[in-house]
């Protein structure tokens, strides 16, 4: 594919809202263990958020990070996953997609600068919900009050991390 039509059926915000909302658990692929890369910090929201997140990473297979087992393939996760949040390169994520549908996850999700047509195709085709370069922690403090998380919105203006 070498255009697409924007927005996409998940650009709707009720399409996002009924996605963060209705899916509970969430595969990371290619969450790091180091907390100040942006899936860190995305998944370490999502779970003070009350999600559960996997972590999916062959680099840390068997190991905890956030607390949680990490998987090398998504197909190695015994439980149910609802959203499959892509943290890799837009060429990496076909054959994501096809283990989203494979393991019946319901929403393929590609993270910002994360644009793969032809996966979020074929999820479309099979049924799952797609959403593309949009980022999971953005879209849900968007739409459910999360901005001043770490913050945003708390009338402290400073380029310093917290000590």
């Amino acid at each position: 594919m070498d255009h697409y039509d924007w927005p996409t059926m998940a650009d709707d915000i009720s399409t996002l809202r009924r996605i963060l909302k209705s899916n509970r658990t969430i595969a990371v692929v290619g969450l790091s263990a180091d907390w100040n890369r942006p899936s860190n910090f995305a998944a370490t929201y999502m779970q003070h958020k009350g999600y559960r997140v996997i972590p999916v990473n062959p680099r840390y297979a068997g190991e905890k990070v956030l607390g949680e087992r990490c998987y090398a393939r998504l197909e190695d996760i015994p439980d149910k996953v609802d959203i499959v949040d892509v943290f890799r390169r837009t060429s990496d994520v076909g054959p994501i997609a096809d283990s989203a549908i494979a393991i019946g996850a319901k929403c393929l999700w590609q993270q910002i600068g994360v644009k793969n047509l032809d996966a979020d195709a074929k999820a479309r085709a099979t049924g799952l919900d797609s959403v593309m370069d949009r980022c999971v922690k953005i879209e849900h403090a968007r739409l459910f009050g999360g901005l001043h998380w770490a913050g945003v919105n708390t009338r402290v203006i400073s380029a310093k991390r917290p000590v």
